[in-house]
Protein backbone atom coordinates (compact mmCIF):
# COMPACT_ATOMS: atom_id res chain seq x y z
CA UNK A 1 0.00 0.00 0.00
CA UNK A 2 1.54 3.60 -1.02
CA UNK A 3 2.84 5.82 1.46
CA UNK A 4 3.86 9.12 1.60
CA UNK A 5 7.53 9.38 3.32
CA UNK A 6 5.88 11.52 6.02
CA UNK A 7 3.39 8.98 6.96
CA UNK A 8 6.24 6.31 7.03
CA UNK A 9 8.40 8.36 9.41
CA UNK A 10 5.48 9.35 11.78
CA UNK A 11 5.07 5.43 12.12
CA UNK A 12 8.93 4.88 12.98
CA UNK A 13 9.29 8.42 14.84
CA UNK A 14 11.95 9.72 12.49
CA UNK A 15 13.34 12.99 10.82
CA UNK A 16 12.49 13.27 7.55
CA UNK A 17 15.27 15.79 5.63
CA UNK A 18 14.30 15.98 1.95
CA UNK A 19 10.65 16.00 0.17
CA UNK A 20 8.03 14.78 2.77
CA UNK A 21 5.88 14.06 0.09
CA UNK A 22 7.69 11.34 -1.66
CA UNK A 23 5.40 8.47 -2.45
CA UNK A 24 6.89 5.11 -1.32
CA UNK A 25 5.16 2.09 -3.36
CA UNK A 26 7.99 -0.69 -2.27
CA UNK A 27 11.27 -1.71 0.12
CA UNK A 28 14.45 -2.96 -1.35
CA UNK A 29 17.80 -3.69 -0.27
CA UNK A 30 19.77 -0.26 -0.45
CA UNK A 31 21.98 -2.23 -3.62
CA UNK A 32 18.60 -3.76 -5.65
CA UNK A 33 16.29 -0.96 -4.98
CA UNK A 34 14.46 0.96 -7.42
CA UNK A 35 12.36 4.26 -7.80
CA UNK A 36 9.78 4.19 -5.56
CA UNK A 37 11.49 1.83 -2.68
CA UNK A 38 11.97 2.54 1.00
CA UNK A 39 15.79 1.22 1.65
CA UNK A 40 17.58 1.59 4.85
CA UNK A 41 21.52 2.22 5.86
CA UNK A 42 22.93 0.53 8.86
CA UNK A 43 26.48 -0.06 8.56
CA UNK A 44 28.67 3.08 7.41
CA UNK A 45 31.13 1.05 5.22
CA UNK A 46 27.92 1.15 2.75
CA UNK A 47 27.84 4.70 2.94
CA UNK A 48 29.37 5.75 -0.69
CA UNK A 49 26.24 3.86 -1.57
CA UNK A 50 23.29 6.17 -0.27
CA UNK A 51 24.84 8.69 -3.55
CA UNK A 52 24.17 5.70 -6.22
CA UNK A 53 21.13 3.95 -4.73
CA UNK A 54 18.47 4.24 -6.76
CA UNK A 55 15.88 4.27 -4.29
CA UNK A 56 13.68 7.03 -3.25
CA UNK A 57 14.38 7.58 0.49
CA UNK A 58 16.48 6.01 2.55
CA UNK A 59 16.32 5.45 6.52
CA UNK A 60 19.70 6.64 7.71
CA UNK A 61 21.53 7.06 11.26
CA UNK A 62 21.81 10.49 13.01
CA UNK A 63 24.89 10.28 12.41
CA UNK A 64 23.95 10.76 8.51
CA UNK A 65 22.81 14.93 7.50
CA UNK A 66 22.30 15.25 4.24
CA UNK A 67 21.64 13.09 0.73
CA UNK A 68 20.90 13.44 -2.53
CA UNK A 69 17.58 12.06 -1.94
CA UNK A 70 14.94 12.20 1.01
CA UNK A 71 15.97 10.53 4.49
CA UNK A 72 14.12 9.54 7.66
CA UNK A 73 16.84 9.82 10.14
CA UNK A 74 16.61 7.39 13.01
CA UNK A 75 18.27 5.99 16.35
CA UNK A 76 18.20 2.33 14.76
CA UNK A 77 17.74 2.06 11.16
CA UNK A 78 17.61 -1.73 11.14
CA UNK A 79 14.88 -1.95 13.53
CA UNK A 80 12.66 1.39 12.02
CA UNK A 81 12.84 -0.05 8.62
CA UNK A 82 11.43 -3.55 9.76
CA UNK A 83 8.64 -1.40 11.83
CA UNK A 84 8.41 0.53 7.83
CA UNK A 85 7.82 -3.05 6.28
CA UNK A 86 5.38 -4.31 8.70
CA UNK A 87 3.39 -1.06 8.51
CA UNK A 88 2.67 -1.23 4.97
CA UNK A 89 1.49 -4.75 5.35
CA UNK A 90 3.50 -5.70 2.06
CA UNK A 91 3.78 -9.26 2.92
CA UNK A 92 0.71 -11.29 4.05
CA UNK A 93 0.58 -14.94 4.95
CA UNK A 94 -2.73 -16.79 4.98
CA UNK A 95 -2.02 -19.23 7.78
CA UNK A 96 -4.52 -22.12 8.52
CA UNK A 97 -7.57 -21.30 10.18
CA UNK A 98 -9.40 -23.87 11.91
CA UNK A 99 -8.84 -27.77 12.17
CA UNK A 100 -8.48 -29.48 9.12
CA UNK A 101 -10.87 -32.60 8.40
CA UNK A 102 -7.30 -34.61 8.03
CA UNK A 103 -5.70 -33.58 11.20
CA UNK A 104 -5.02 -36.40 13.51
CA UNK A 105 -6.14 -34.97 17.60
CA UNK A 106 -6.29 -37.03 20.39
CA UNK A 107 -9.44 -37.09 22.29
CA UNK A 108 -7.46 -35.83 25.25
CA UNK A 109 -5.98 -33.18 23.55
CA UNK A 110 -6.82 -29.42 24.89
CA UNK A 111 -7.17 -26.75 22.41
CA UNK A 112 -6.94 -23.36 22.64
CA UNK A 113 -9.18 -21.14 21.03
CA UNK A 114 -8.45 -19.42 17.37
CA UNK A 115 -6.05 -22.09 16.63
CA UNK A 116 -5.16 -23.25 12.89
CA UNK A 117 -3.98 -27.02 12.25
CA UNK A 118 -3.02 -28.01 8.86
CA UNK A 119 -3.39 -31.35 6.98
CA UNK A 120 -1.78 -34.27 8.67
CA UNK A 121 -0.95 -32.65 11.64
CA UNK A 122 -0.35 -35.14 14.72
CA UNK A 123 -1.35 -34.14 18.11
CA UNK A 124 -1.21 -36.97 20.96
CA UNK A 125 -2.39 -37.84 24.19
CA UNK A 126 -2.60 -34.90 26.60
CA UNK A 127 -1.05 -32.15 24.97
CA UNK A 128 -2.23 -29.03 25.25
CA UNK A 129 -2.46 -26.08 22.42
CA UNK A 130 -2.19 -22.20 23.13
CA UNK A 131 -5.06 -19.92 21.88
CA UNK A 132 -4.37 -18.40 18.18
CA UNK A 133 -1.41 -21.08 18.24
CA UNK A 134 -1.21 -22.00 14.43
CA UNK A 135 0.25 -25.71 13.40
CA UNK A 136 0.97 -26.23 9.61
CA UNK A 137 0.67 -29.89 7.66
CA UNK A 138 3.05 -32.54 8.64
CA UNK A 139 3.44 -31.73 12.22
CA UNK A 140 3.97 -33.63 14.98
CA UNK A 141 2.99 -32.74 18.73
CA UNK A 142 3.67 -35.85 20.71
CA UNK A 143 2.26 -36.73 23.97
CA UNK A 144 1.75 -34.53 27.01
CA UNK A 145 3.74 -31.73 24.84
CA UNK A 146 2.74 -28.12 25.55
CA UNK A 147 2.90 -25.56 22.89
CA UNK A 148 2.41 -21.88 24.54
CA UNK A 149 -0.58 -18.86 23.11
CA UNK A 150 0.40 -17.20 19.69
CA UNK A 151 3.25 -20.42 18.69
CA UNK A 152 3.77 -20.72 14.51
CA UNK A 153 4.69 -24.21 14.06
CA UNK A 154 5.91 -24.02 10.47
CA UNK A 155 5.36 -27.82 8.45
CA UNK A 156 7.10 -30.93 8.98
CA UNK A 157 7.90 -29.77 12.51
CA UNK A 158 8.18 -32.50 15.39
CA UNK A 159 7.95 -31.81 19.11
CA UNK A 160 8.44 -34.85 20.54
CA UNK A 161 6.54 -35.84 23.95
CA UNK A 162 6.86 -33.53 27.04
CA UNK A 163 7.94 -30.65 25.45
CA UNK A 164 7.15 -27.15 26.54
CA UNK A 165 7.05 -24.10 24.69
CA UNK A 166 6.27 -20.56 25.98
CA UNK A 167 4.32 -18.25 23.62
CA UNK A 168 4.68 -16.56 20.91
CA UNK A 169 7.44 -18.98 19.62
CA UNK A 170 8.06 -19.46 16.23
CA UNK A 171 9.74 -22.74 14.94
CA UNK A 172 10.69 -23.21 10.81
CA UNK A 173 9.91 -26.33 9.13
CA UNK A 174 12.45 -29.42 9.43
CA UNK A 175 13.22 -28.78 13.18
CA UNK A 176 13.08 -31.58 15.91
CA UNK A 177 12.97 -30.65 19.13
CA UNK A 178 12.87 -32.97 22.05
CA UNK A 179 15.07 -35.91 20.07
CA UNK A 180 16.87 -38.16 22.46
CA UNK A 181 20.30 -36.88 23.65
CA UNK A 182 23.76 -38.19 21.98
CA UNK A 183 24.43 -40.97 25.34
CA UNK A 184 25.95 -44.72 25.32
CA UNK A 185 28.03 -46.69 27.35
CA UNK A 186 30.31 -48.63 25.69
CA UNK A 187 31.30 -52.14 27.49
CA UNK A 188 33.16 -54.73 25.55
CA UNK A 189 33.42 -52.12 22.41
CA UNK A 190 29.55 -52.71 22.40
CA UNK A 191 27.68 -49.10 22.90
CA UNK A 192 24.93 -49.77 25.39
CA UNK A 193 22.02 -46.51 24.74
CA UNK A 194 21.56 -44.38 27.93
CA UNK A 195 17.78 -44.01 28.48
CA UNK A 196 16.92 -40.01 27.81
CA UNK A 197 13.86 -39.28 30.09
CA UNK A 198 14.15 -35.64 30.38
CA UNK A 199 12.44 -32.66 28.27
CA UNK A 200 13.26 -29.51 26.46
CA UNK A 201 11.67 -26.13 27.87
CA UNK A 202 11.71 -23.06 25.62
CA UNK A 203 11.06 -19.99 26.48
CA UNK A 204 8.84 -16.85 25.25
CA UNK A 205 9.83 -15.18 22.05
CA UNK A 206 11.85 -17.67 20.99
CA UNK A 207 12.30 -18.24 17.18
CA UNK A 208 14.11 -21.32 16.02
CA UNK A 209 15.36 -21.81 12.41
CA UNK A 210 15.06 -24.40 9.78
CA UNK A 211 16.69 -28.21 10.39
CA UNK A 212 17.56 -27.56 14.05
CA UNK A 213 18.11 -30.61 16.60
CA UNK A 214 17.50 -29.22 20.40
CA UNK A 215 17.78 -32.81 22.44
CA UNK A 216 15.71 -33.73 25.46
CA UNK A 217 17.89 -33.81 28.62
CA UNK A 218 18.50 -36.81 30.53
CA UNK A 219 17.26 -36.11 33.55
CA UNK A 220 16.23 -32.70 33.96
CA UNK A 221 15.50 -30.07 30.98
CA UNK A 222 17.42 -28.44 28.39
CA UNK A 223 16.07 -24.86 28.41
CA UNK A 224 16.51 -22.03 25.54
CA UNK A 225 15.86 -18.79 27.56
CA UNK A 226 13.40 -16.37 26.16
CA UNK A 227 14.04 -14.31 23.42
CA UNK A 228 16.67 -16.41 22.23
CA UNK A 229 17.21 -16.53 18.42
CA UNK A 230 18.72 -19.89 16.46
CA UNK A 231 19.53 -20.16 12.80
CA UNK A 232 18.90 -22.80 10.29
CA UNK A 233 21.27 -26.21 11.11
CA UNK A 234 22.09 -25.66 14.83
CA UNK A 235 22.59 -28.44 16.91
CA UNK A 236 21.85 -28.02 20.72
CA UNK A 237 22.66 -31.69 22.96
CA UNK A 238 21.23 -32.63 25.67
CA UNK A 239 20.99 -30.82 29.20
CA UNK A 240 22.56 -27.37 27.71
CA UNK A 241 21.19 -24.32 28.95
CA UNK A 242 20.89 -20.56 26.96
CA UNK A 243 20.40 -17.60 28.77
CA UNK A 244 17.65 -15.18 27.87
CA UNK A 245 18.21 -13.26 24.02
CA UNK A 246 21.28 -15.18 22.49
CA UNK A 247 22.08 -15.75 19.05
CA UNK A 248 23.18 -19.01 17.73
CA UNK A 249 24.13 -18.93 14.32
CA UNK A 250 23.93 -21.20 11.46
CA UNK A 251 26.08 -24.81 11.70
CA UNK A 252 26.58 -23.91 15.68
CA UNK A 253 27.21 -27.20 17.67
CA UNK A 254 26.69 -26.63 21.41
CA UNK A 255 27.81 -29.69 23.38
CA UNK A 256 25.81 -31.45 26.23
CA UNK A 257 25.04 -29.68 30.21
CA UNK A 258 27.16 -26.64 28.54
CA UNK A 259 25.61 -23.23 30.00
CA UNK A 260 25.32 -20.15 27.70
CA UNK A 261 24.74 -16.82 29.86
CA UNK A 262 22.59 -13.45 28.89
CA UNK A 263 22.62 -12.26 25.39
CA UNK A 264 25.93 -14.90 24.08
CA UNK A 265 26.43 -14.98 20.18
CA UNK A 266 27.91 -18.09 18.73
CA UNK A 267 28.67 -17.12 14.72
CA UNK A 268 28.37 -18.96 12.31
CA UNK A 269 30.13 -23.01 12.75
CA UNK A 270 31.17 -22.12 16.08
CA UNK A 271 31.74 -25.40 18.04
CA UNK A 272 31.29 -25.43 22.15
CA UNK A 273 32.66 -28.84 23.88
CA UNK A 274 30.50 -30.15 26.43
CA UNK A 275 30.18 -29.27 30.51
CA UNK A 276 31.64 -25.00 30.09
CA UNK A 277 29.97 -22.59 30.87
CA UNK A 278 30.09 -18.89 28.60
CA UNK A 279 29.12 -15.99 30.38
CA UNK A 280 26.72 -12.76 29.97
CA UNK A 281 27.85 -11.02 27.01
CA UNK A 282 30.27 -13.27 25.64
CA UNK A 283 31.29 -13.42 21.89
CA UNK A 284 32.00 -16.74 20.33
CA UNK A 285 33.36 -15.99 16.51
CA UNK A 286 33.04 -18.02 13.54
CA UNK A 287 34.39 -21.74 13.38
CA UNK A 288 35.40 -20.73 16.93
CA UNK A 289 36.41 -24.31 18.52
CA UNK A 290 35.44 -23.39 22.00
CA UNK A 291 37.27 -26.02 24.29
CA UNK A 292 36.89 -24.18 27.75
CA UNK A 293 34.78 -21.76 29.57
CA UNK A 294 34.57 -18.16 28.60
CA UNK A 295 34.27 -15.34 30.59
CA UNK A 296 31.82 -12.80 30.40
CA UNK A 297 31.99 -9.46 28.02
CA UNK A 298 34.97 -11.72 26.25
CA UNK A 299 35.25 -12.25 22.19
CA UNK A 300 37.03 -15.54 21.62
CA UNK A 301 38.13 -16.80 17.92
CA UNK A 302 40.08 -19.17 16.48
CA UNK A 303 41.04 -22.57 17.23
CA UNK A 304 41.51 -23.06 20.20
CA UNK A 305 39.30 -20.74 20.70
CA UNK A 306 41.32 -17.66 22.38
CA UNK A 307 40.64 -13.51 23.52
CA UNK A 308 39.92 -12.23 19.93
CA UNK A 309 42.61 -9.71 20.13
CA UNK A 310 45.41 -12.66 20.92
CA UNK A 311 44.05 -15.31 18.06
CA UNK A 312 44.79 -11.87 15.79
CA UNK A 313 47.85 -11.88 16.93
CA UNK A 314 48.71 -15.65 16.62
CA UNK A 315 47.11 -15.88 13.26
CA UNK A 316 49.19 -13.13 12.19
CA UNK A 317 52.52 -15.21 13.02
CA UNK A 318 51.10 -18.06 11.17
CA UNK A 319 51.10 -16.12 8.17
CA UNK A 320 54.13 -14.80 8.38
CA UNK A 321 56.16 -18.46 8.65
CA UNK A 322 56.91 -19.03 5.38
CA UNK A 323 59.14 -15.76 5.40
CA UNK A 324 60.12 -16.68 8.54
CA UNK A 325 61.06 -20.35 7.33
CA UNK A 326 63.33 -18.92 4.58
CA UNK A 327 64.93 -16.42 7.08
CA UNK A 328 66.02 -19.22 8.98
CA UNK A 329 66.87 -21.24 5.79
CA UNK A 330 69.36 -18.33 4.94
CA UNK A 331 70.89 -17.85 8.16
CA UNK A 332 71.59 -21.37 8.82
CA UNK A 333 73.49 -21.48 5.46
CA UNK A 334 75.40 -18.31 6.31
CA UNK A 335 76.47 -20.03 10.03
CA UNK A 336 77.35 -22.88 7.99
CA UNK A 337 79.40 -21.28 5.58
CA UNK A 338 81.21 -19.38 8.63
CA UNK A 339 82.02 -22.75 10.05
CA UNK A 340 83.69 -24.29 7.31
CA UNK A 341 85.60 -21.50 7.03
CA UNK A 342 87.31 -22.06 10.42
Amino acid sequence: MPKTLREIAELIGGEIVGDAGTIITGVSGIKEAVKGDLTFLANPKYAPLLDTTRASAVITSKQVSKAEKPIIRVDNPSLSFTKAVAAMCLVRTNHPKGIHATAIISKSAKLGKGIGVGPYAVIGDNAAIGDNAVIYSGCFIGDETRVGADCLIYPNVVLRERVVLGSRVIIHSGSVIGSDGFGFVTVDQRHHKIPQIGTVEIGDDVEIGANVAIDRARFDKTIIGKGTKIDNLVHIAHNVVTGENCLIVAQAGVSGSTILGKNVILAGQAGLVGHISIGDNAICAAQSGVTKSVPANTMVSGYPARQHDKALRTNACIQNLPKLYEAVKELKKKIEDLESKK
